[in-house]
């Protein structure tokens, strides 16, 4: 399943970047990934985090998803993704910031472990990726997205907070992610 997941993302996001930079967008994914399988994650949970961006930002719908891969990798993915980009025909738009908001919400109240994982997970990854580029860039590397500073740095400490406490309530290998998302997070927003 995870062979089959890898070669269905490289397919499905063909031709896309991570945000502002030349590097293809699968190594997000197998950096994702990576985290999960040394956490020793069950497979379905692997195979989630591979495909967990796949709904968001390509054509492919939660239905295929569902069908090549089952309901439980869909239902993680469907956890992980903005509601209006699961459900057929929604009209649900929001700004940035209630989006956001809604994450953090489902996050804290409603995700179960393994929607918990592969958000970390992911959550992660992106902190390691902005760390690693704000050393580089400086102040100027907040002008790739569409929310600044500030925004993202109550986004990612509000993540780091729902992923915390929520690995105090499972333990690890939650736990231990979130330790690492937080130390992240601190690094960047060090004032």
């Amino acid at each position: 399943m995870i062979f089959r997941a890898i070669k269905f993302v490289a397919e499905a996001h063909e031709g896309h970047y991570r945000k502002g930079t030349n590097v293809p967008y699968i190594y997000h994914l197998m950096n994702v990934m990576k985290i999960l399988c040394d956490c020793n994650c069950e497979e379905e949970i692997i195979t989630a985090g591979i495909l967990h961006d796949v709904v968001e930002d390509t054509p492919v719908t939660i239905e295929v998803i569902e069908r090549k891969f089952g309901k439980r990798v869909a239902g993680i993915i469907a956890g992980a993704s903005e509601p209006e980009k699961t459900v057929k025909d929604s009209q649900w738009q929001a700004s940035w910031k209630e989006r956001k908001q809604h994450t953090i919400h489902y996050l804290e109240k409603h995700a179960n472990l393994d929607k918990l994982l592969v958000s970390c997970a992911d959550k992660l990854d992106n902190a390691k990726a902005i760390r690693q580029d704000y050393a580089q860039f400086g102040e100027d590397f907040w002008k790739r997205f569409n929310a600044g500073k500030e925004e993202q740095k109550w986004y990612y400490q509000s993540l780091a907070k729902a992923f915390l406490d929520r690995g105090q309530e499972f333990g690890q290998p939650l736990l231990g992610i979130a330790e690492e998302l937080s130390e992240n997070v601190n690094q960047i927003f060090k004032d």
